[in-house]
């Protein structure tokens, strides 16, 4: 077991590398373990126009290794692990990998969000292609285009509404007869006369005519069983997003949706814990909100370290757990 740390950061997003970058110049020595998908969702954008400072935008990836790079400067230490149990409730918390137990005096949970996808093979190699699951980050790219949502709630309905500030012709694609979204964004998204719909049908393919971007999509009728290429230049997935908490259930206060629950800044229900990024923000999901958050729970954990005497750090009285989600 290594030495108790001042901070553990869990995650290596926007909002984790942003932590370590903040606690790392506190002269708190943080340790990031990057977990499964190091860099984030941002690993698998491709031009990224919106993070402030980047005037002709940045690669994704390389936005995450120069993120990276400037915490490692100042004292950093980023390890490559997938964290696989996590105890909130001792003190010191106690935080373990496939390789080895780390303890720490406060802990920052940037783990992110995954968004669901289709699961179709060509998803995944054209995802920053022509295949997206964020229309604000990408909208742009597709001015006088046609493209296609696939989803059926407000979140697609959100979305299709705000391509059509780009796209020639939105199409949504949605395997049921109606829709779950609210009546509220169904109006808003039916009296747009650039939205098509297809109802009751389900993606099958997503083409790339050998050109490694989207150049179509194959749809199925779910009734008819028939079918169709629709010519598509992009495919924008709608259909959530899982918080990766999985770890935390039991031990700190989620929503009803798995997100962890922050109130005061980035402080959870058990102090010396702090969360940041899309694992506690379900609605903006943007890299420059999850830096910001990523800020705030470093200048938590700071305060909350500061306020703590040394010699009170490994007796403190355990949490009691909280209730979370099934």
């Amino acid at each position: 077991m290594s030495s108790t740390r001042n901070v553990i950061i869990v995650g290596s997003g926007p909002a984790g590398l942003t932590a370590a970058l903040y606690t790392a110049r506190a002269n708190l020595q943080p340790l990031v373990i990057e977990g499964v998908e190091a860099g984030g969702q941002l690993m698998l954008t491709t031009m990224v126009e919106n993070f402030p400072g980047h005037l002709d935008g940045i690669l994704g990836p390389d936005l995450m290794a120069a993120m990276r790079g400037q915490a490692e400067k100042f004292g950093a230490e980023i390890i490559q692990g997938n964290v696989t149990a996590v105890d909130v409730r001792a003190r010191p918390m106690t935080i373990r990998t496939a390789e080895a137990e780390y303890t720490t005096r406060s802990l920052i949970i940037a783990t992110g969000a995954s968004a669901r996808l289709l699961g179709l093979p060509a998803e995944r190699a054209l995802m920053g292609h022509g295949v997206s699951t964020c229309a604000t980050c990408d909208g742009y790219f597709f001015r006088g285009q046609e493209i296609a949502v696939v989803g059926g709630g407000d979140s697609a309905m959100e979305e299709a509404v705000f391509l059509t500030k780009f796209a020639s012709k939105v199409t949504v694609v949605h395997r049921r007869d109606t829709l779950r979204a609210s009546k509220i964004m169904q109006d808003k998204a039916r009296a747009n006369v650039k939205i098509a719909w297809l109802l009751d049908t389900e993606v099958d393919d997503i083409q790339d005519g050998g050109k490694g971007e989207v150049t179509g999509m194959v749809v199925r009728g779910r009734q008819t069983k028939e079918r169709t290429v629709v010519p598509v230049s992009g495919v924008f997935v709608a259909i959530g997003h899982t918080p990766n908490t999985s770890l935390f259930r039991g031990q700190l206060e989620m929503d009803a949706n798995g997100y962890i629950v922050t109130h005061d800044g980035a402080k959870t229900s058990v102090d010396g814990v702090f969360a940041c990024g899309d694992v506690q923000d379900h609605l903006y999901r943007q890299a420059i909100t999850a830096a910001g958050s990523g800020c705030m729970a470093a200048l938590d954990a700071e305060h909350y370290l500061e306020g703590i005497p040394e010699h009170l750090h490994a007796s403190i009285q355990p949490p009691p757990a909280t209730t979370s989600p099934s």
